[in-house]
């Protein structure tokens, strides 16, 4: 029997002892031991997080399954196309190079204290990781319409052959998350 993975993608700027990684491991920990957890700093740059990503995929053999939130919905897309597998994305990122164009400069993480550029060459690395041809079964798509740094309708819009789940109100952080882990398993078929 293979080994049931998870790995759970932060956003920009975050980490992996954000509120929702942390419910995540507990959740699993709790209720299914068995699933191996996986959450690494990811790397600040485009080009090296998926590098990082994948390399973690592919090292790593059983069954995967993706956890997205925000920037990390927009890798867990481009991953889930990759190696087509199911993928859960929290308040995902569409569009976030055209987010992160207010962004240039020095930005430095509030978790980690790393400070980084976002230069015009990480934008152009964020738009060729786009996917405009998504597998519909592999995504369940969780937004809240109060979120006050990305439009959900953009990812209503792109996901919306998908299962999808729109809260009303809430937040960019996705008020609630962990009432929502039992769904995911469920998406998994954990």
């Amino acid at each position: 029997m293979k080994i049931k993975q998870i790995l759970y993608i932060h956003g920009f700027n975050s980490s992996p002892k954000s509120l929702k990684a942390e419910q995540t491991k507990q959740y699993l920990h709790q209720k299914f031991p068995h699933v191996k957890f996986h959450c690494p700093q990811i790397k600040s740059s485009p080009n090296e997080a998926i590098a990082q990503l994948s390399q973690i995929l592919e090292e790593n053999k059983g069954d995967w399954f993706l956890i997205g939130s925000s920037l990390g919905g927009y890798f867990s897309t481009y991953l889930s196309e990759k190696y087509q597998l199911p993928a859960a994305i929290v308040n995902p990122a569409v569009r976030p190079y055209e987010l992160l164009n207010g962004y240039l400069g020095v930005q430095t993480n509030p978790y980690t204290n790393e400070i980084y550029t976002v230069t015009e060459q990480y934008i152009d690395d964020l738009i060729a990781l786009e996917q405009n041809e998504i597998t519909k079964k592999h995504y369940l798509v969780m937004v809240q319409t109060g979120d006050e740094v990305l439009d959900y309708q953009q990812a209503v819009n792109k996901f919306q052959q998908c299962q999808l789940i729109v809260q009303q109100s809430g937040d960019h952080s996705f008020v609630n998350y962990s009432t929502l882990l039992p769904q995911i398993a469920q998406f998994f078929k954990l």
